[in-house]
Order: structure tokens, then sequence, then C-alpha cells
């Protein structure tokens, strides 16, 4: 079971983004296959910030242009958007807690205990500091 990092779906998003084109191929694979692929919910949220961030990027994307790519990728019948129950904290708490996490990582700690309550084993992602979760296998599909 396979779920994306914000990071894969901006570059996939962004044409001026360094790794677009691999990226925006390796979503499409992903996206017109019949095996499900998931998608955290916070993800999508942090997708939109990023994309339409304008000290990011120099012409940053509309909020309808980032809504409307989300919807282009919910239109996915394989796609299965993660979400996240009340109960949700405890799995974020111990993730953090065993993994040392302070500060803005508790964003990504967040990505980890989503993918690991809802049975994901494995983070496509280009960022690194998910190595800090080994809870969970990464994986960079882009090089």
């Amino acid at each position: 079971m396979i779920a994306l990092d914000t990071n894969i779906l901006v570059h996939a998003h962004r044409k001026d983004a360094s790794l677009h084109d691999e990226a925006q191929a390796c979503v499409r694979e992903l996206a017109e296959a019949a095996a499900p692929w998931f998608i955290c919910y916070h993800s999508l949220i942090e997708f939109y910030g990023i994309a339409t961030h304008a000290k990011i990027w120099e012409c940053p994307s509309t909020p309808p242009q980032a809504a409307q790519q989300i919807a282009a990728w919910r239109e996915s019948p394989s796609l299965r958007v993660l979400t996240e129950s009340p109960e949700h904290i405890e799995e974020v708490m111990a993730v953090a807690e065993s993994s040392k996490v302070i500060g803005p990582m508790i964003h990504d700690a967040r990505i980890a205990a989503c993918c690991l309550t809802h049975g994901v084993r494995e983070l496509w992602t280009i960022d690194r500091d998910f190595s800090r979760f080994p809870q969970i296998q990464t994986r960079n599909p882009l090089i």
C-alpha cells in the first residue's frame, strides 16, 4: 500500500517545480492503475497551502487552480483519501515521542501516523526527514 507525501503532489502540480515531469508521471501511473493508492487528508490541505503560497512561488497557483488539482486527483477511482479519527492524536503523539519530534516536524509525524493507522507501510516522498520514522518505509520514486 503506497501513500504520497505532499512534496510529490506539489512537484506533480507545479510545472516550474524541479521534478515536475517525474512527479507528474508517477502520480499519473498510480491514478490510472487499478491498485489502491493513498493520500492523507492533511497532505491535501498542505498541498493547497504550498501551491498557493506567494513566498514560495514567483507566480503561485490560484486557489481555484489548487482546488481543481485536488478534485482531479480525487477523481481517480483507485485513490483513497485517509482521514483522522478523534483517537488519531494518540498515534501522532506515540510516533512523535518515539522519533523525538519537536517543532514543525510534528506535521511529518502526523502524516506518518495517519499512514500507519490505515495500514499504509510505504510513503513516497522526496523529504529525507521521514527517515526519522522507522515504522514506515519511505521511497523516493523520482530518482
